[in-house]
């Protein structure tokens, strides 16, 4: 990826200059999420349809797995105490394999041919690997082994009656396994909360009906879109409103009245003249805050229509991904009652040179590459404008640049902060 080394910015009046009266961006996330409650109702559904959705109440298990000591290798059962020098030759006088029981008692000085997975019978103490022994006509012959080597033990994974995932758990494919496992088929899991969502401007079109070049295809819808299901929520989308404020309060006063748990749009929360959507909700409810110290996406609109919460993005789409994975993302986790999951970020060299205003946080799109001796580094986007969307598509992450920095050096430890974390 071609470096970039962002020029400071000119001394003209910057449109993005951090006002006293902006929330930071942890403000901001606090007020979302304690706005909120998890939505009421719970279904169950089979393990095949678990995935994404948020566990309703701690699962315990109901069986203990291993149910019994098992044997981890192919190999041979025996009494240690029937090893008597540094080999030692012993007949091989029964076979157990996954599934099935010896079934009688184990006697001194024999071996036991076993398999991975087949139950240990009392009195064995160890599996020797076949691959450390020599099979003879009359026998085998079996080296020294150390007693409980190769044995896994009844409840080393877990035992009936402990809880095997908490509730809240947004349920991976390896979480339904687990699951299966401990003895169920079926799982309690939450509703899914129901995200409304609008796109907004006289200037936008749905894609292939594009108007010339005064209009914008509708891309952020599908984006969000895509977001909102992956988060474990219900997504409908629910066209483009227009540029005219009375339409618009019908359309988002019929949308809190539809039943859904949450209005989403994007454009028209700043200040432009052409800008309703910030003034219908605050004439249909109440606007709890709409400016945020960031870059990009500082008008963010938070707040009520009727009891339904509403979040209103910025129009352009990169500041509009991006807003919704820092704060929307958070919220819709709180809604789902899913347990709080803060991004990771990864401390790596930044391969780049940067200047910033302090006060506000911003986000570079970039990926990580590796530099001349292998250590990865991370690398932004060369062209960073809220309006180039390629930007993302394009990079692996968010960097990240905290209120207090001015500026970033190469070399500079950032913090890096992947897309599949802020997905998840």
């Amino acid at each position: 990826m071609e470096r970039s080394e962002a020029k400071p910015p000119a001394a003209a009046s910057d449109a993005f200059s951090p006002h006293k009266d902006m929330l930071t961006t942890d403000e901001a996330i606090m007020r979302l999420v304690s706005a909120v409650s998890p939505v009421e109702g719970v279904e169950s559904v089979r393990l095949l349809d678990s995935y994404g959705r948020v566990l309703a109440h701690d699962l315990v298990a109901r069986r203990t797995v291993p149910a019994a000591d098992n044997s981890a290798v192919d190999g041979y059962a025996v009494r240690t105490a029937d090893l008597t020098g540094p080999e030692t030759k012993l007949p091989v006088s029964g076979r157990i394999a996954a599934g099935h029981r010896l079934d009688r008692a184990v006697q001194s000085g024999e071996a036991l041919r076993i398999f991975t997975g087949a139950p240990v019978p009392d009195g064995i103490d160890a599996i020797i690997p076949q691959e450390n022994t020599r099979s003879e006509a009359d026998g085998v012959i079996l080296p020294k082994i150390q007693p409980g080597a190769n044995i896994r033990k009844a409840g080393e994974d877990f035992h009936k009656g402990s809880v095997v995932l908490k509730a809240g758990k947004r349920l991976l494919p390896h979480d339904a396994g687990h699951a299966a496992a401990a003895g169920y088929a079926e799982l309690t899991v939450r509703r899914r909360p129901c995200v409304l969502l609008f796109a907004t401007g006289d200037e936008v079109c749905e894609p292939g009906q594009d108007k010339g070049p005064e209009s914008t295809v509708n891309s952020n819808m599908y984006t969000l879109f895509g977001m909102v299901r992956r988060l474990g929520c219900d997504a409908r989308y629910l066209g483009i409103l227009p540029d005219d404020p009375a339409r618009l309060k019908v359309a988002l006063a019929d949308a809190a009245a539809s039943g859904g748990d949450l209005i989403m749009t994007t454009g028209g929360v700043s200040v432009g003249e052409e800008d309703h959507v910030k003034a219908a909700v605050e004439a249909l409810g109440s606007l709890h805050f709409w400016r945020i110290a960031i870059r990009p996406g500082r008008p963010l609109a938070f707040g009520q229509i009727g009891s339904i919460p509403f979040v209103g993005l910025p129009g352009n789409p990169v500041a509009a991904t991006v807003t919704f994975l820092i704060f929307a993302r958070p919220l819709l986790l709180a809604l789902c009652g899913a347990l709080p999951h803060i991004p990771r970020r990864f401390f790596v060299p930044a391969a780049f040179a940067f200047n910033k205003k302090t006060g506000r946080r911003e986000w570079l799109r970039g990926s990580l590459v590796a530099g001349s001796d292998g250590t990865l580094m991370a690398e932004n986007f060369a062209n960073g404008g809220s309006g180039i969307f390629s930007s993302v598509v394009m990079s692996e992450g968010l960097i990240e640049l905290t209120e207090d920095q001015a500026s970033v050096a190469p070399g500079d430890l950032v913090p890096f902060i992947p897309f599949t974390e802020l997905l998840s």
